[in-house]
């Protein structure tokens, strides 16, 4: 629902800063700062051949409130934390169903090039790095009982965005990540393997400059 909410908002305001050619040039030493609607998309087959028994264990889709600070080094050039609260995720194994779920945050640091800092709507590409902790980790269905966990990943992030401003220091945003998360995995102490996650990651925001 949130994502639809944001969807509609997003549509709306790019006629309405299409229309309304409200432009308002970055300029070094800004702050941007964005709210809104983030959902993390999972690659299929997470781990494969589990344990050698040939079954594949997934993470499905997480959705939750994100938010992101940029800082403007010059007018093209941005640095980006991006910040969340939790996204939960369920686990399954194939022919088990789900036997887990786990909350993570996905913090990531970017460095932005903006290439049209001057106009109403303003692209930009982004390389990084991100930091992802997995945590309140809870098994279930055929493992429960069991004890799983999934170790800090580290991977290199890399984003794809647009601003496009609606009034005075005011701006919707759309952005798309594509992040290397890989976390080792343990049951009952016993290694069973690399889950590689690497998801896309979809924001939908509001923002303002000051």
């Amino acid at each position: 629902m949130a994502l639809k909410i944001a969807k509609t908002a997003l549509s709306m305001a790019l006629v309405g800063g299409l229309l309304g050619g409200i432009a308002q040039a970055y300029e070094a030493g800004n702050w941007l700062f964005r709210i809104g609607a983030y959902g993390v998309f999972p690659e299929s087959d997470n781990m494969t051949n589990v344990l050698g028994t040939g079954a594949t264990l997934d993470a499905d889709n997480g959705y939750t409130l994100g938010f992101n600070f940029t800082y403007m080094v010059t007018p093209n050039i941005g640095i980006e934390l991006l910040a969340a609260l939790p996204f939960k995720h369920d686990i399954t194994l194939s022919g088990a169903g789900t036997v887990a779920e786990t909350d993570q945050l996905p913090p990531t640091l970017t460095v932005q090039y903006h290439f049209m800092p001057e106009n109403t709507i303003r692209p930009y590409v982004g390389l990084g790095l991100n930091y992802t902790t997995f945590f309140n980790t809870d098994t279930k269905g055929a493992l429960a009982g069991a004890n799983l966990e999934l170790d800090d990943s580290w991977g290199v992030a890399g984003q794809l965005g647009v601003d496009i401003d609606v009034a005075p220091n005011w701006f919707v945003n759309a952005d798309l990540r594509y992040i290397g998360i890989s976390t080792d995995a343990t049951l009952n102490g016993v290694g069973i393997g690399t889950v590689d996650i690497n998801p896309w990651v979809l924001g939908l925001t509001v923002g303002t400059r000051f």
